[in-house]
C-alpha cells in the first residue's frame, strides 16, 4: 500500500476512534483499547461473526446517519 494511502487510512481509523468516545472512555488507555480491539477482532473471527457483523455494522450506520442529519440540521 502506498504509504500516504497507508497514512490516511491509520489517521481515519483513528478519527473513528475518537468519533465513538473510545479515547475519552477508557482515559486514552492504550492497553486497554488494543485489549478491546483483539476482543473484537477474535469475536470477529469466531462462528458467531455474522451476528456480530450485523449488529456492529447497524450501529455504526445508525450513528452514521445521526451525524449526517445533525451536520445538515435535519
Amino acid at each position: 500500500m502506498d504509504r500516504r494511502k497507508r497514512t490516511r487510512q491509520l489517521i481515519e481509523l483513528g478519527g473513528l476512534m475518537k468519533k465513538a468516545g473510545i479515547v475519552e472512555i477508557t482515559g486514552d488507555d492504550r492497553t486497554l483499547i488494543f485489549g478491546a480491539l483483539l476482543w473484537m477482532a477474535d469475536r470477529l473471527e469466531s462462528e458467531k461473526s455474522d451476528h456480530a457483523r450485523k449488529v456492529w455494522r447497524d450501529w455504526g450506520r445508525a450513528a452514521f446517519e445521526v451525524e449526517a442529519k445533525e451536520k445538515t440540521g435535519n
